[in-house]
């Protein structure tokens, strides 16, 4: 079966986990912008950042045989200084024009304070001005639920197409009011402060698999990308079809994503698969016998 990890912070993990990835059928890597363990100070280290993301890191995803496709943002918890961030998003643009960048994402709010949504606000309406997609970080823990609903309530007042916004990060007291808004939502695979891959299957069952994508976030943090294989298992026990497993952790990162036409993945179906893996093998032309 093959896989998309469409969350996937590839610059905080090893060679090995692209090539165990590879192995257990990833096919194509998202890698958002993220936080780096501190807050940086001067808008060159972001630029340099997204060029690790942008250049470097295709380049080892491409070893294995998966695609690497990235994102521009700042994330929230460095919002806090609006004059950094806005010094920053003037050269999202020059970003934009890469043919493995997908949007700006992952923005958000983290404590939701006043500057967090004003750099939120103005990277949604950069996004927006661009045509690229949009990925949310929506906060930890205890600020879940307030943080998700502020997001919401500031992308109500912006002329954003639903459909090509990933709210990300969604626990089953946040997913409904971000369906219910018509966006996409996320589950993230990661212990501790996002959920488990039987909670992701559990909401799965409840909320069905429409404008829904499952990734692993893996970073630097405690975290592993094969709890998106974990998930898929977990999915398919349940007594749940192949084509219903490749509907959500292949098709419907292909069905979001694909709105950018960078990301050219096709959608697949199971018949065809195994078509294609049951087709002879082209046989190699006869040489020509040695002439006397």
């Amino acid at each position: 079966m093959q896989i998309i990890q469409p969350h996937y912070h590839a610059i905080a993990r090893t060679a090995q986990d692209y090539e165990r990835m590879a192995m257990s059928g990833v096919v194509a890597v998202c890698e958002p912008a993220f936080w780096a363990g501190f807050d940086r100070k001067y808008p060159e280290t972001f630029i340099d950042y997204f060029r690790q993301i942008g250049e470097f890191e295709p380049t080892r995803a491409a070893d294995y045989g998966i695609r690497h496709f990235f994102w521009v943002a700042v994330n929230p918890k460095e919002a806090e200084n609006p004059e950094l961030s806005r010094e920053v998003l003037k050269k999202f643009p020059d970003f934009f024009e890469m043919p493995n960048c997908l949007g700006v994402g992952e923005t958000g709010l983290h404590k939701s304070t006043a500057n967090e949504a004003m750099i939120f606000e103005e990277q949604v309406s950069l996004a927006v001005e661009h045509d690229q997609l949009i990925l949310i970080h929506t906060p930890h823990l205890e600020d879940k639920t307030h943080g998700t609903r502020r997001i919401l309530e500031i992308l109500e007042g912006l002329p954003v197409d639903r459909n090509r916004v990933w709210i990300d990060h969604a626990e089953e007291h946040t997913i409904r009011p971000i369906l219910d808004a018509g966006y996409w939502s996320g589950f993230t695979l990661y212990p501790i402060t996002k959920c488990s891959p039987k909670r992701a299957v559990d909401m799965l069952e409840l909320y069905g698999r429409e404008r829904i994508l499952v990734n692993s976030s893996a970073d630097w943090g405690p975290s592993d990308p094969f709890t998106l294989q974990e998930c898929v298992c977990e999915y398919r026990r349940r007594g749940n079809s192949l084509q219903d497993a490749m509907e959500i952790f292949y098709n419907n990162p292909v069905r979001f994503l694909g709105q950018n036409p960078k990301f050219d993945l096709p959608l697949l179906k199971v018949e065809e698969m195994r078509e294609e893996a049951e087709a002879p093998a082209e046989q190699p032309a006869e040489e020509p016998a040695d002439r006397a």
